[in-house]
């Protein structure tokens, strides 16, 4: 199949396809696809959650934001969107992506930041 073939057959409209996610020992695990729904205004991370939700999409990893950052850079604003994980024993946080300079740290989850989701192709 070729590469216009597989888009063709794998794209849904107004999806931006951002590459491709390898697993643990570095075999390719999932592509993955920016959804092109935006939320109106930031959101805590619960509400930020029921957006992608909304959406049909999920909230990226922080692997998944690298790579949306990488090659899809130029579809986020400069600001820092939320990741769906939390900060690893610290519950009350989850980690950021920033789009103006590829940082990623962490915020509370009653701040207000920015969203966007995802949609996986799990290869099998």
């Amino acid at each position: 199949m070729s590469k216009a073939q597989w888009m063709q057959e794998n794209l849904k409209p107004g999806e931006i396809y951002a590459g491709l996610i390898l697993g643990k020992e570095g075999q390719p695990d999932h592509h993955l696809f920016l959804l092109e729904a935006k939320p109106a205004d930031k959101l805590n991370w619960e509400a930020a959650k029921a957006w992608a939700a909304s959406v049909g999409g999920e909230m990226p990893t922080r692997r998944e934001q690298s790579l949306l950052f990488a090659n899809c850079g130029q579809e986020f604003e400069p600001y820092y969107y939320w990741s769906g994980e939390q900060g690893a024993g610290t519950p009350s946080y989850a980690w950021l992506q920033g789009f103006d300079g590829g940082y990623q740290g962490y915020g509370h989850k009653s701040d207000e930041y920015r969203a966007r989701a995802v949609r996986r192709l799990i290869i099998e």
